[in-house]
């Protein structure tokens, strides 16, 4: 069995990240999403609006989804490759480059292109300007 990981927040949930999970799932039979905690991503300078047991749930019910893990800090990747015997890392393009390093594990690393017009971050600037 081919096993695929990626990690991400996965806040407010939208059809990039479903576009995202769909072609990291296509690259093996078993995909694990390494869900930031809230007390990483408070770390990460980051404020979800669902907690992370709702995020999980949300994951949850998504059937390119396998299985959920908790991510607690940057440096568990490797640990997680070696522990649930990984054969492939996945990422978006806007962190590429920088996991290269997990190529040493014996593992391929793939970043996928982003969903352009759609992000987290654009639906809370948008509805930021709803409020005013």
């Amino acid at each position: 069995m081919k096993k695929v990981i990626t990690y991400g927040t996965f806040d407010l949930l939208h059809y990039g990240h479903i576009n995202l999970l769909k072609r990291a799932k296509e690259l093996g039979d078993y995909l694990i999403v390494c869900l930031s905690t809230d007390e990483f991503n408070t770390i990460k300078g980051k404020k979800s609006f669902f907690s992370y047991e709702e995020r999980k749930i949300i994951l949850e019910a998504i059937k390119y989804v396998d299985e959920i893990i908790p991510e607690k800090n940057w440096d568990q990747k490797i640990n997680d490759i070696i522990k649930y015997g990984i054969d492939v890392f996945v990422i978006g393009d806007d962190w590429k480059g920088k996991f290269d390093y997990l190529k040493e594990q014996g593992v391929e690393v793939v970043y996928l292109k982003r969903t352009p017009e759609i992000s987290s971050t654009k639906i809370k600037t948008y509805i930021k300007k709803l409020k005013n």
